[in-house]
């Protein structure tokens, strides 16, 4: 190993869109939660986000951050209903996910439009991909403004997996799952080709 020389950026002296670049290209790749909603006029959403994670196991708790400047669907819809689905993108899926992030008018739902199944979920009410390869179904547990997001906290009361890759005591084949990471600006990643091992030291 070897120390790179480095460039330094003071943040207060960047734009945001300048550290929006600088940050969605080094934190790479990221998993995508491909977010299900339904406004209270009863219209489904869907739309991908690549600031998302799981912070917690037990119970499975996942974070998501939609933007609050120029916001849209998701964030209004979670607010008013505190529900929505995290549907993982597969290689699969990723031409409909990509499909998905473009704008829509309220009145019109994502599913229609990118040719999806819409399943309805067990014990909320807000559409999980059916086409997806796993879905969790959530409860939004508190909404934090941070920044230019809002960080959306959600338990999972309900996890749907695809039988094909469930092994003995919960072991999920993790070269059959074909998760799709997200880069900077179009760039995307399979996590299929770049899979390898390492012992864990005692």
């Amino acid at each position: 190993m070897k120390i790179e020389p480095k460039l330094t950026y003071n943040v207060d002296e960047l734009e945001a869109a300048s550290a929006y670049k600088l940050t969605t290209s080094l934190v790479v790749p990221r998993p995508i939660g491909w977010i299900g909603t339904r406004s209270e006029a009863g219209i489904s959403n869907l739309a991908p986000y690549s600031f998302f994670n799981i912070v917690a196991a037990y119970p499975p708790t996942f974070v998501v951050a939609p933007a609050v400047t120029g916001r849209r669907d998701t964030l209004n819809n979670i607010e008013a209903t505190g529900q929505f689905t995290v549907n993982i993108v597969t290689e699969s899926t990723v031409e409909a996910m990509n499909q998905s992030s473009g704008s829509f008018p309220a009145d019109v739902s994502e599913f229609d439009e990118c040719g999806l199944t819409q399943v309805a979920a067990e014990t909320i009410d807000a559409p999980m991909v059916g086409e997806a390869i796993t879905n969790f179904e959530c409860t939004a547990t508190q909404l934090v403004p941070v920044g230019t997001g809002m960080l959306v906290i959600g338990v999972a009361s309900r996890i749907h997996v695809a039988e094909r890759v469930v092994g003995d005591n919960y072991h999920i084949a993790q070269q059959e799952v074909h998760a799709v990471g997200r880069h900077a600006g179009g760039m995307y990643s399979t996590t299929s080709s770049t899979l390898f091992n390492l012992d864990r030291p005692e």
